[in-house]
């Protein structure tokens, strides 16, 4: 997990005997702020988790990183598939990181209106790849792309810069909801159980899915057979009936 380290060996040097003052996230990304302005960066991936623990107790499957902490803790990260990644960045390094050029938090700091109507322009592409495209809005995934768009009654295939002032609005909206939706239930665990909370616990938010995983079933809110089509190759859940 520690791949995208330019010098492997710099994550440890980093990090041990140094004190964390502060924690922060944009997007995807988590931030752990170290002592000499050394940034901790965690990104869990498709399949990632974060995980606590007690120095001596039995480590989960996939344990890939350990950080000790002085009163007798562990923080865990755990990934199946490896597709999660961890680096320790000088401030030099997170300017120039991959995560500098993501637009802004589609959950604590969501763009106007008017300011995403700017971006999206003449956009070709489907609204449902751009919601993917971390640049545009940092921070949402492939089951919160359908969900929101769902809620807003969006198709997933409509070219982004054909979208009206009052669709965008109501996008935003929708993201919003979404957004909130899933945090407060903890996010969503698949049937893999890839994805847990800290403390070992589902995410609940499967329960409140509209269209996400349910091809075939009916539409929550018209009772059509909600459609699974491959978008950028991207699997995206929608309705046709309630979705233009």
């Amino acid at each position: 997990m520690v791949r995208k380290q330019e010098q492997p060996g710099d994550f440890a040097a980093r990090l041990v005997e140094r004190r964390i003052v502060g924690t922060g996230r944009h997007g995807k990304h988590l931030f752990i702020h170290i002592v000499g302005d050394v940034t901790w960066v965690i990104h869990l991936g498709m399949s990632g988790r974060v995980g606590v623990g007690r120095v001596g107790d039995v480590r989960p499957p996939h344990t890939h990183v350990v950080v000790v902490l002085d009163d007798g803790n562990e923080i865990r990260l755990t990934d199946p598939r490896t597709f999660g990644h961890t680096e320790a960045l000088a401030p030099e390094e997170v300017a120039t990181a991959s995560f500098s050029a993501h637009g802004p938090d589609a959950y604590t700091d969501p763009p106007a209106p008017s300011a995403l109507a700017d971006r999206l322009g003449h956009r070709t592409a489907p609204i449902k790849a751009l919601l993917l495209d971390q640049t545009l809005l940092a921070g949402i995934g492939n089951i919160y792309a359908d969900e929101s768009l769902h809620r807003a009654r969006l198709a997933p295939h409509r070219p982004a810069g054909a979208l009206t002032r009052g669709e965008i609005e109501r996008l935003l909206e929708a993201v919003a909801t979404t957004l909130e939706a899933g945090l407060r239930a903890g996010g969503t665990t698949l049937a893999d159980m890839a994805y847990l909370l800290p403390d070992g616990r589902s995410g609940e938010f499967i329960t409140e899915l509209a269209v996400y995983g349910r091809d075939g079933e009916p539409c929550p809110r018209c009772g059509a057979p909600i459609r699974r089509d491959v978008i950028r190759q991207r699997s995206s859940f929608w309705c046709a009936s309630c979705q233009h």
